[in-house]
């Protein structure tokens, strides 16, 4: 009888390893698929910081153009 309940023991305890390996797996799926997105979204804002940039330094090209401008103009 100790045998049988010594099984049933060892037998929740699979269980409980088994749901928390299922548990586990599906945490990681999640948080596979968190990084997946989170790599997406910096590749957009990655972009969209070079483009400002980018307009960034036209806009410096573009102010110092107006200063030499002007400076022409003073003399």
């Amino acid at each position: 009888m100790e045998n049988q309940t010594v099984l049933e023991k060892l037998d929740q305890k699979i269980d409980q390893v088994l749901q928390k390996c299922q548990e586990l797996k599906n945490e990681n799926e999640v948080l596979r698929n968190d990084v997946v997105r989170l790599k997406a979204e910096k590749e957009l804002k990655d972009t969209e910081i070079e483009k400002l940039m980018d307009e960034n330094s036209m806009k410096d090209l573009e102010i110092e153009e107006i200063v030499n401008k002007i400076e022409s103009i003073l003399g």
